[in-house]
């Protein structure tokens, strides 16, 4: 991993389509150790979930609507999808120099999904608050993090007790990696036990998004 690291900062300085084709070989050969890599943690994953998919994300950036026209990405990121509908949640590793996590969570649920989250909390927290409160949770992500709305969203009490979960659009959790870590021997098998430790998350964030309110099964 330490060759990627070196590949992507010479990047971020030289981030054009002319230095990129000169060191076409090097990127290569780094995507290969990058699959690999990703292809065991995902084996592992399988042993525990049913993790059908996995999603290797291309380094070439989407520049038609962007202010910022640099062709590349400085980082690789992989995302591990899980078995729907009846389990909800992914998974997602990012490796970049000095900004490395592991996460995973609902970071764009579709507008009736976002709905269904937040009136289970309005309705109770019981259930995400044992989640999160759990020593194991605490330890990995501390908190569940994602963009939010300012005040309320259309019909939800601005002073609701839970209003802070009401709030956002997203509900995702990440593990912040120092480069040390990534370089390490045994960060395949640290990056897989982050993975699962959010297992209790997903679970219950299914249960939910495969309900109605009065518990009766959607699926």
């Amino acid at each position: 991993m330490k060759k990627a690291f070196e590949f992507l900062k010479q990047l971020e300085k030289n981030n054009n389509r002319e230095w990129f084709a000169a060191h076409k070989a090097e990127y290569e050969a780094i995507v290969k150790e990058n699959k690999a890599l990703f292809n065991q943690i995902h084996a592992e994953l399988q042993q525990y979930d049913q993790v059908p998919g996995i999603h290797m994300y291309r380094i070439y950036r989407d520049i038609r609507f962007s202010k910022d026209q640099t062709p590349y990405k400085t980082h690789f990121g992989v995302g591990y999808s899980r078995l729907k509908p009846m389990l909800r949640g992914g998974y997602y590793i990012h490796l970049e120099p000095g900004n490395s996590f592991v996460g995973g969570g609902f970071w764009g649920p579709d507008a009736k999904d976002l709905l269904r989250i937040r009136k289970e909390f309005e309705i109770s927290t019981a259930g995400i608050e044992k989640i999160t409160s759990d020593q194991t949770f605490i330890n990995y992500f501390k908190e569940i993090k994602g963009d939010a709305v300012k005040t309320a969203p259309r019909g939800f009490d601005k002073n609701h007790p839970a209003i802070d979960l009401i709030r956002k659009k997203q509900y995702v959790v990440m593990r912040p990696l120092t480069d040390q870590e990534v370089f390490s021997a045994g960060f395949p098998k640290e990056a897989e036990l982050t993975l699962l430790a959010m297992r209790p998350f997903f679970d219950y964030m299914s249960e939910v998004l495969t309900t109605d309110l009065n518990g009766a099964s959607l699926i």
